[in-house]
């Protein structure tokens, strides 16, 4: 992968961070984007691989109280005018299924900014903005496991993988992209991140990267 030591990964020492990757983001929903059911297998196989090597798995997820006011300007005038996606208390803000051992998120626990624990070294963190640093626990619980290589994969790379990513970096992680775990890529998009210092891989590597 990465030839620069500084970029490459540990992968005894990385976490796989996957991003929105809730029901009503499914590729079907109402307010689904397109291809992110379709990465569901590869996404699978990352988390059986980290689960079964016991490396730490965070979901990060995004919740829209019914008043809207703790959302995203940008729709923020759609969920104030009704629209009901990822609400607390609905099946939408729910994982995908299959994708967590624990089926249920404690929104209470969450939105109070503390992570929800599913597994021994499972997590479900919320984040009330595009970036999976803003505003919540990660970077804390991260250093509690002796992360230091962060493999991303989930929903929507233009918004908040990309903006993870990004704030990834600044707090000098290493960090690896997988390529075909992530929904609306461009070619584009994967030269950008990649300019970054991000190592793209795809799952075949990130679940055998000796190999």
């Amino acid at each position: 992968m990465a030839a620069d030591p500084h970029l490459a990964p540990h992968w005894d020492t990385a976490a796989l961070i996957t991003i929105d990757m809730q029901r009503d983001f499914l590729s079907d929903a109402p307010f689904g984007l397109a291809g992110t059911t379709e990465i569901l297998p590869n996404l699978a196989k990352l988390t059986e691989t980290f689960r079964a090597t016991g490396r730490p798995i965070v979901h990060i997820v995004r919740l829209y109280p019914v008043d809207g006011q703790d959302v995203d300007r940008v729709r923020r005038t759609l969920v104030q005018g009704g629209a009901v996606f990822v609400q607390p208390g609905t099946p939408g803000r729910l994982l995908a299924p299959g994708l967590a051992p624990a089926d249920d998120l404690d929104d209470e626990t969450l939105l109070r900014g503390e992570p929800q624990r599913l597994g021994p070294a499972e997590y479900a963190v919320y984040k009330p903005r595009w970036g999976a640093f803003y505003r919540t626990k990660l970077d804390e619980l991260l250093a509690g496991h002796g992360v230091d290589t962060l493999v991303f994969a989930g929903c929507n790379l233009p918004n908040c993988p990309r903006a993870s990513i990004i704030e990834a970096h600044e707090r000098d992680y290493r960090v690896v992209l997988v390529t075909d775990a992530v929904s609306q890529a461009s070619e584009q998009g994967f030269r950008e991140i990649e300019g970054l210092g991000t190592v793209l891989c795809t799952t075949a590597e990130a679940v055998s990267p000796s190999a």
